[in-house]
């Protein structure tokens, strides 16, 4: 039997999603790139567009992880300040990485364009600060921006006029970007898989990766079948598992939740977000939120670091809701979900390749629209032989976290416990 996505909001709406077949028997490749989500689309995408024979597998269903249940926001930039960046490599590195986060939103803005991906795409992202200094730590930024930069698509506001945009009044200020967006993830995933297949990739469901060989060709193995390939790409980020050792300790898996409330109307979510763009806040574990097409408030918040999720997800994402909004105390939720995402250590996308055939792109870090989609680009350029912008990706420091596999969750929840504190302090 065909597994289905887990019930989400994105799920009840999804547009083309059909089950594709599960690997059976041996088959041969120019490349075999492991995970459904946007990065191995996106890379098989550009590598049927070059030409190459590729094979993806996907051990539940396309889109089926973080890809199809995200928050939604393509945002600019890299998880990372420039300023940030340029400390961990340097101030010419860090122009470079913003100049491709921004042909990364041009990307996914000419793909849903060009294959006709009906994924619900609207401009526009508005950062809220939470805490006072934020409010001036978000004004330098947009004139960093439009100094710097050259980008004159943000503007920062006071808090009055976030106010004016936003039906609470907990928020000290912003910024808004409108070069950036927000869109439903999952009907951009089942897009990127149809304008793949329509290119020539070979994409399969349920066919989970048990075994890795790297020798004269990597042979990757499922339980029905074996793909022998030239290059493989690890596309796993939160779902790597202990798939490659080698790599598995450079992200922590992380849960982040989100619910969609009943249809509020056309006055009542314009009362809540007048321009309908997307809202993220300043918080070290974020609440974030937009409006659907169809009027929902869909709003995420809240992280778990084990394996399960909350019994009531309902409950567990409500009360993060009702702090910005409190008029909705009388709110039906009608759905509530939880995904599983790849952080590193120091929020920075995790590129890389082992032994020259086995690339691999991870650890987005919860800014992953944009960035995951130029990843499979990237990708391909490097298999095809022009590697100069993967290697730019690469040489960004990507430490293991202390200890490992082994001894990173709890390191990593009393580092998330300290923000926390800090959050409500």
């Amino acid at each position: 039997m065909t597994s289905r996505h887990p019930e989400s909001y994105y799920a009840a709406t999804a547009k083309g999603d059909r089950p594709r077949p599960a690997l059976a028997g041996d088959v041969d490749c120019d490349v075999c790139v492991v995970g459904g989500g946007f990065t191995g689309l996106s890379t098989a995408l550009h590598l049927a567009e070059r030409g190459y024979d590729c094979v993806l597998l996907e051990a539940e269903r396309l889109g089926w992880g973080a890809s199809g249940r995200n928050g939604g926001q393509l945002g600019s930039g890299q998880r990372k300040s420039p300023d940030e960046v340029a400390r961990l490599m340097s101030p010419a590195d860090s122009r470079r990485l913003w100049d491709l986060a921004e042909e990364a939103k041009a990307l996914v803005k000419s793909r849903i364009a060009r294959h006709e991906i009906d994924c619900d795409l609207k401009p526009g992202v508005l950062s809220a600060a939470y805490k006072p200094a934020d409010a001036e730590d978000f004004r330098a930024y947009a004139e960093m921006l439009q100094r710097d930069y050259g980008y004159a698509e943000i503007r920062s506001l006071s808090r009055p006029e976030m106010a004016e945009m936003l039906g609470t009044t907990i928020y000290h200020g912003g910024c808004l970007d409108s070069g950036a967006g927000h869109l439903h993830p999952l009907n951009y995933a089942l897009g990127l898989a149809k304008a793949a297949e329509d290119a020539g990739a070979r994409l399969y469901e349920e066919s989970r990766v048990t075994a890795l060989e790297q020798g004269q060709k990597p042979k990757l193995q499922t339980a029905k079948g074996a793909v022998s390939a030239r290059y493989a790409v690890l596309a796993c980020n939160g779902y790597l598992g202990g798939l490659e050792p080698r790599i598995a300790g450079r992200i922590m898996p992380i849960n982040n939740y989100v619910l969609a409330t009943e249809p509020l109307g056309e006055a009542g979510a314009k009362a809540l977000i007048r321009d309908d763009v997307a809202v993220a806040d300043s918080k070290f574990v974020i609440d974030y939120f937009r409006l659907s097409a169809d009027k929902r408030l869909l709003f995420g918040g809240g992280e778990t670091y084990r394996r399960s999720f909350p019994r009531d997800m309902k409950s567990f994402v409500r009360k993060y809701m009702l702090r910005v909004y409190p008029q909705l105390a009388e709110t039906r939720i009608d759905y509530a979900w939880g995904g599983t995402l790849a952080v590193t250590l120091n929020r920075m996308p995790d590129f890389g390749r082992l032994a020259g055939d086995l690339y691999y792109a991870q650890g987005f870090s919860g800014h992953g629209v944009a960035l995951t989609s130029l990843a499979g680009q990237v990708m391909a350029e490097a298999i095809a032989g022009t590697a100069e912008r993967f290697d730019l990706f690469a040489r960004i420091p990507s430490p293991k976290f202390p200890g490992g596999t082994l001894l990173r969750w709890p390191g990593l929840v009393v580092g998330m416990l300290y923000y926390s504190l800090r959050d409500k302090l």
